[in-house]
């Protein structure tokens, strides 16, 4: 009886498995930060929308000393950094495929 529980139990868990590297099961950001970075610090911006592995949107910044902070959304200077991001995206042209 038990080994058919463990094999029941391990083979839930495979059914569960997220199906590739990518997916996150969960919030990134366990906690953020409202402290204004300098653009100079700033190296990139990774935005990840709320979905059903976390119920916010999460701003992650990549410094230029290689460290990564999640940013608070709701931060004014924030809410700017993104809006700019995003603006320069939609005025990028689309890539033309060969």
């Amino acid at each position: 009886m038990k080994n058919g529980l463990s094999g029941l139990t391990l083979c839930m868990c495979y059914r569960d498995a997220p199906i590739n590297r990518e997916y996150n099961s969960h919030c990134r950001c366990v906690q953020v930060e409202s402290r204004i970075i300098p653009p100079d610090s700033l190296r990139s911006i990774k935005l990840v929308p709320e979905g059903p592995h976390c119920p916010h949107t999460e701003v992650i910044a990549g410094l230029s000393s290689g460290e990564r902070v999640c940013l608070n959304p709701q931060s004014s200077w924030v809410k700017k950094l993104v809006k700019f991001v995003l603006d320069k995206q939609m005025q990028r042209p689309p890539k033309t495929q060969a």
